[in-house]
């Protein structure tokens, strides 16, 4: 569905599915419906995040699969070297960069020269405990991220895009600032061994966070819960008072006009203003398992699922063979393998994503998707078999209210991997809905008893 109003969650939603050209056999093409299980939004979930300790204590978990991410790469466009003549000399083709995920990686990187390494470990004992070293860091906290490792660190510049791809950042690089990525990366670092050696991230099997609240939505479910689905609700709500509600309940209207009474209603502040709340996104089918994507994390470490690609700023173009206009924001792709279940053995899945909204930035993933693949080095060349791209926005009921039955929260960040501050909001209207009875917070009884054997 293609909505274009202010206040649609989807919008500029395009999907095609690629005719291979007769002379191309494809050993794996694309499959019925069925055998897809696409995720609108994915994340990353750190392996130290908040969520995961929620979802152990919650008892959740049991219903639950993870998988590891694996490498993280920064695509490095080609270069035409000039010689002092001006001559152009020693081409370089584009390529992608394994960005090091840690000491020893550093150690053992063949491109770096010693000075360049010196450098890096110098600012990797920083981050591991940065925040005890404030008088380093906070002079810096609003300037731009890349000025603080070049002053503070002497951190050469071919270094900067892959320590910002650590970030995550959907910002430019001047727009990253050190306060900012400080912390991203330090959460990147220590979460790095938690579950296994060489990986600190983790996707849920089956469909991404949606697996999540599935599973969720069924312990609810078994303690109680009712789900009504295919209703939307209206925007209105009428403060009520009869013989048989109290003064403070709160009556609402579904969009087919039913009315029912409720204590309390939680809803999603609206975010169609501001552009940090929205974001260009891309998914791709691929005719190939991209196999040299997931190198071996570690020894004895688990097969990786999934890796990170990091397209920097100006590093691909908008347009085919032109050079006139490039990507003014980062561009990130999740690659997906058949391990998670999302698609058939033989293919991967590729999520793209940018923070550059419309159709420069719908361009901007169609080029970083077509880059890829032509860099990627596995036989029989991988092809497009499905595609779809829209633009999505945070944000939800468009009334605010302060009052005490209906809460909101605020719309959520287009963050790429998960946000723990959203479960510090959530236990806020946790515990504004349950008073004194709240208990402590996503600490639940075992009902594991009482689910049914499917």
């Amino acid at each position: 569905m293609n909505d274009d109003s202010p206040d649609a969650t989807f919008s500029q939603v395009s999907a095609s599915q690629t005719a291979p050209p007769d002379a191309v056999t494809i050993a794996s093409p694309l499959r019925a419906s069925r055998a897809y299980s696409l995720a609108l939004s994915p994340q990353l979930i750190y392996a130290r995040s908040t969520l995961l300790q929620f979802l152990v204590s919650s008892k959740v978990y049991r219903q639950l699969e993870f998988l590891a991410v694996g490498s993280w790469w920064v695509y490095s466009p080609a270069s035409h070297a000039s010689g002092s003549t001006g001559a152009e000399e020693s081409p370089r083709p584009a390529q992608l960069l394994k960005v090091p995920n840690g000491r020893e990686d550093v150690f053992q990187d063949q491109v770096l020269d010693f000075k360049a390494k010196r450098a890096l470990m110098k600012f990797l004992r920083f981050i591991s405990e940065y925040e005890e070293e404030p008088e380093i860091w906070q002079p810096h906290r609003n300037k731009a991220f890349h000025s603080f490792l070049s002053e503070q660190f002497k951190v050469p510049t071919t270094l900067h895009s892959p320590l910002l791809a650590l970030t995550l950042s959907v910002a430019s690089p001047e727009d990253t600032t050190t306060e900012f990525a400080l912390p991203r990366i330090a959460r990147h670092l220590r979460s790095i061994g938690v579950f296994g050696a060489g990986f600190g991230a983790v996707i849920p099997k089956w469909g991404g966070m949606s697996e999540i609240t599935q599973v969720a939505c069924r312990a609810s479910a078994v303690g109680g819960g009712v789900y009504v689905l295919g209703k939307g609700l209206d925007t209105s709500f009428m403060p009520t008072g009869d013989a048989h509600n109290t003064a403070s309940d709160v009556k609402l209207r579904l969009k087919d006009g039913e009315i029912v009474t409720a204590k309390c209603v939680v809803t999603e502040g609206s975010g169609h203003q501001s552009r940090d709340l929205a974001c260009s996104r891309s998914i791709t089918i691929v005719s190939s398992s991209l196999d040299t994507l997931f190198p071996p994390i570690a020894e004895e470490a688990p097969a990786p699922a999934a890796a990170v690609v990091v397209f920097p700023v100006g590093s691909v173009s908008l347009l085919k063979d032109s050079n006139d206009a490039r990507n003014t924001a980062p561009i990130h792709i999740f690659v997906h393998s058949s391990d998670t279940g999302e698609c058939p053995p033989g293919q991967s899945i590729l999520y793209a994503s940018t923070s550059t909204v419309g159709e420069p930035g719908l361009a901007s993933l169609k080029s970083a998707v077509d880059a890829l693949l032509a860099i990627v080095d596995v036989t029989p060349s991988p092809v497009i078999l499905w595609t779809c791209q829209y633009v999505q926005q945070s944000g939800g009921m468009s009334q605010p209210s302060s009052s005490d039955q209906i809460l909101t929260f605020p719309p959520a960040p287009m963050d790429l991997a998960f946000d723990d501050s959203i479960l510090d909001q959530v236990n806020e209207i946790w515990s504004k809905i349950m008073g004194a009875d709240a208990g402590e917070f996503m600490v639940f009884e075992d009902r594991e008893a009482n689910l049914d054997e499917d």
